[in-house]
């Protein structure tokens, strides 16, 4: 992605860079000013915003609309989705975004939650039964990968034999490979055969689970959920639960491991792990974006008029490393005052999963830090890869060893 503002303005910056570096990238473009336009790879244009206040007031600004529909012809530069996919919250205003996030939103209460943490716990334990006596592992792979999977499998009701390799589709689409275009297109058909089977095997036979509900809910007429619809939330809830959870375990991890410090903390302290994740979640958290914007008319944003139509990036990594609103925000420090971090969004597009999210990564780190107390890297940090996207920060493998 090349970066052209104003004359004077830092040198063009490329994906690499916000792949390799992005927290002193970001800190030059916010410095240099807080909007910027961009191209990416492809030619399409977009603005990317930089400062804490210009990004939190725009998450909540109704003129900046997620449908797609209001995007300029040629603008929106994301992998196409069939509408059996597309027809879900991240492309989506009010009315139509608040008449679905109601159906879901029970689903993801503080107290329903609650009652999953002792069913997380032993997850967790088995996963780390499994890997334990091998004295190493790929913690992405063996256990950061596969909490939020079997937790969000169980919620929707997914059978233990049809749990395919979710990573593998959620990769192609959010870090597709140059080298094979075709992957990402074969995913959204992999993703398309299994969501319309398994609604139907939820049709001919009801469980008690969420997604059995939504097909009744579906079926009875009850808010007007379209076939699209509900194999597009379907959709929504598996990857979005996956994606995001086991990037912020990953990354929580390894902050710890190059912390002994604090990981020695935690370890005396479990009840100090919740704090410690809002403020993993704030200094290197799984979205570095967030979902792209329309302006439904000429928009001003930090001085800069953004034009009806055009593609607006907010960058939540930026954002969350502002020193205007974060003092010392290069500082990993669990004490912080960590009010106004947008990790989770703002505004009526706040993370709906954000409870089930915050409980998988609090239960995650904890029972590993118990079970494991001589964690650490089994290579150098140099050698770690970064998933080369983006809008999505995560590790492609973790090497550890206990």
């Amino acid at each position: 992605m090349e970066i052209t503002t104003t004359p004077g303005s830092p040198p063009p910056v490329d994906t690499a860079a916000l792949i390799a570096d992005p927290y002193g990238t970001y800190a030059a473009l916010r410095e240099s000013g807080p909007v910027h336009r961009v191209t990416g790879h492809d030619g399409r244009p977009a603005w990317l915003v930089t400062r804490y206040s210009d990004v939190r007031e725009a998450l909540a600004d109704p003129r900046l609309s997620l449908d797609k529909r209001n995007a300029l012809p040629g603008n929106y530069a994301g992998f196409p989705l069939p509408p059996a996919l597309d027809a879900n919250l991240l492309n989506m205003d009010p009315p139509d975004h608040t008449r679905i996030r109601r159906l879901v939103v029970k689903a993801f209460t503080p107290g329903r939650v609650e009652k999953l943490r002792e069913p997380i716990r032993q997850l967790c334990e088995e996963l780390l039964d499994a890997i334990e006596p091998q004295g190493r592992a790929d913690l992405i792979a063996s256990y950061a990968g596969r909490v939020p999977v079997t937790v969000i499998c169980d919620l929707l009701g997914v059978p233990k034999e049809d749990r395919h390799d979710f990573r593998a589709w959620t990769d192609a689409l959010v870090a597709p490979d140059p080298a094979k275009p075709h992957l990402a297109k074969d995913a959204v058909g992999h993703m398309l055969r299994f969501y319309t089977g398994l609604i139907d095997s939820k049709r001919a036979e009801p469980a008690d689970d969420l997604l059995s509900d939504l097909v009744t809910v579906q079926e009875e007429g009850e808010a007007g959920l379209s076939g699209d619809e509900l194999t597009s939330l379907a959709f929504l809830i598996l990857f979005a639960g996956y994606e995001n959870v086991v990037h912020l375990i990953g990354n929580s991890v390894l902050a710890l491991l190059e912390r002994p410090h604090l990981m020695r903390e935690l370890r005396d302290d479990p009840t100090a792990i919740p704090a410690a994740v809002e403020e993993f979640a704030r200094f290197d958290g799984p979205a570095p974006l967030a979902i792209r914007r329309f302006p439904l008319e000429d928009v001003e944003i930090g001085g800069v008029t953004v034009p009806a139509g055009e593609t607006v990036l907010l960058s939540i990594a930026s954002a969350n490393r502002d020193p205007a609103h974060f003092p010392d925000p290069d500082r990993l420090d669990p004490r912080r005052d960590r009010s106004g971090n947008l990790w989770l969004g703002h505004g009526i597009h706040y993370c709906l999963g954000a409870s089930l999210g915050r409980t998988e990564t609090e239960i995650a780190l904890e029972t590993l830090l118990r079970r494991l107390p001589g964690l650490a890297l089994a290579v150098p940090h140099e050698e770690l890869q970064w998933r080369p996207s983006m809008r999505a920060r995560g590790l492609i493998s973790l090497p550890v060893t206990w």
